[in-house]
């Protein structure tokens, strides 16, 4: 079998070359290292991520994206997307190419009638969030609600009311994007839809994403929400007792109840790690505190749980989950029921982490304990997104101060 063939070279952007693109843009700004906005623009989610563009598109239309992915090909530039600019990888910043920014495209359109929502490709989720609350709708979307909503549609989209109503692109009626070739081209089930199918689930690699369609439903009341804390270290029995609460809700919730379970470092003067347990009804009030007594009678530290509007829920992990600071993120998964085991370890190893490194005693351990079975009605073969499955998702999430702690 021959080696495959070496990626051609990318080059930086020169000064004439900025020249010539702002001058065939229509609308748009493209700023340079120079320009005050410039250093804001470069800001990412996690400071580690950051890189130092040659040139930032402020996109403000379909055309002038078509027009510079047309001129970063032919001039061999390398270019980066960045929507809510959430990628730790570093995939939405680009060292002295081009980054595509599409945080000037933030319009929302809500159909209350057919129960849709279009945002276009630079929308974050409390936009989407807050215009469906206005019409007493919502969707499924992010559960940190300042992340864009580009990424994780493209990767499928997991959120509170994934029990009820799947994947984000479960949801997803249709995409208009940007092709490699400068086309702006609609997709759905009807409409372009081979490449429909390939966008729900690998849409970062076909294009740029500049809208979205999605199905909406009625959420006209309050959900039961917020985040209860243990002390595991003062109080062992807590880990095994939380658990055997959340292996049971997956089931008995069908779909209307969920909750994420994990470890975090608690407030001063205390500062020690603790267990986090964040319940999810979307129901009436009595019938979620009934549903989540056995895990209030636990006696925690902290309790905010209470009936708020949906268009919070998604706001809820903000405060623990802010812009600055060096990040990383990693997703694994597991079955259900949980061993006890297994949770205990994964504390122990948790304790050990921060204790050695006080650097990253911000670093969170989550675990979603949702309902998978709407997800699971869907085919594996429907969407490119192939790993619908009776399991659940982990996220850790390092965080850290010290760049020397990078290569930690």
């Amino acid at each position: 079998m021959a080696p495959l063939p070496e990626p051609p070279a990318r080059t930086h952007i020169s000064l004439p070359m900025v020249e010539d693109l702002r001058s065939s843009l229509e609308t748009s700004e493209l700023l340079t290292p120079e320009a005050d906005a410039y250093r804001v623009k470069i800001r990412r989610w996690a400071e580690s991520s950051e890189k130092q563009a040659g040139a930032i598109l402020l996109a403000s239309s379909p055309a002038d994206i078509s027009t510079t992915l047309l001129f970063a090909q032919s001039h061999g530039i390398d270019f980066a997307v960045c929507g809510g600019g959430h990628s730790t990888s570093g995939s939405s910043s680009s060292t002295g190419g081009i980054v595509i920014d599409l945080s000037a495209m933030r319009s929302v359109h809500v159909d209350p009638s057919m129960r849709t929502i279009t945002a276009q490709g630079g929308c974050l989720w409390a936009d989407v969030d807050a215009a469906a609350a206005e019409h007493g709708l919502a969707t499924v979307g992010g559960t940190i609600n300042h992340t864009g909503i580009g990424g994780l549609t493209l990767g499928g989209g997991y959120g509170w009311l994934s029990g009820q109503y799947g994947l984000v692109i479960d949801n997803l009626i249709s995409i208009e994007m940007i092709l490699a070739n400068g086309r702006s081209i609609k997709a759905s089930a009807t409409e372009n839809a081979d490449l429909f199918w390939a966008v729900r689930g690998a849409g970062q690699s076909f294009g740029v994403a500049t809208s979205f369609t999605y199905r909406a439903y009625e959420q006209s009341s309050p959900v039961f929400a917020g985040t209860l804390t243990f002390d595991p270290l003062g109080s062992p029995d807590k880990i095994p007792q939380v658990l055997a609460f959340a292996n049971n809700s997956i089931r008995a919730g069908q779909g209307h109840a969920a909750c994420m379970l994990g470890f975090a470092v608690g407030p001063p003067p205390n500062s020690a790690p603790v267990l986090v347990c964040s319940p999810f009804f979307n129901g009436p009030e009595d019938q979620a505190r009934a549903f989540f007594k056995p895990l209030l009678d636990l006696e925690p530290i902290t309790n905010s749980a209470a009936m708020i509007p949906y268009s919070n829920v998604n706001g809820m992990f903000n405060a623990v989950a802010q812009h600055g600071g060096r990040k990383s993120t990693k997703g694994g998964a597991f079955a259900a029921p949980m061993r006890v085991e297994f949770l205990q370890s994964l504390f122990e190893k948790f304790c050990h982490f921060v204790t050695e490194v006080p650097d990253a005693r911000d670093s969170l351990l989550l675990m979603e304990f949702f309902s998978p079975n709407k997800v699971c009605e869907v085919d594996n073969r429907a969407m490119s997104f192939a790993n619908r499955d009776h399991y659940n998702n982990i996220l850790a999430n390092p965080q850290w101060k010290d760049e020397a702690n990078d290569g930690r």
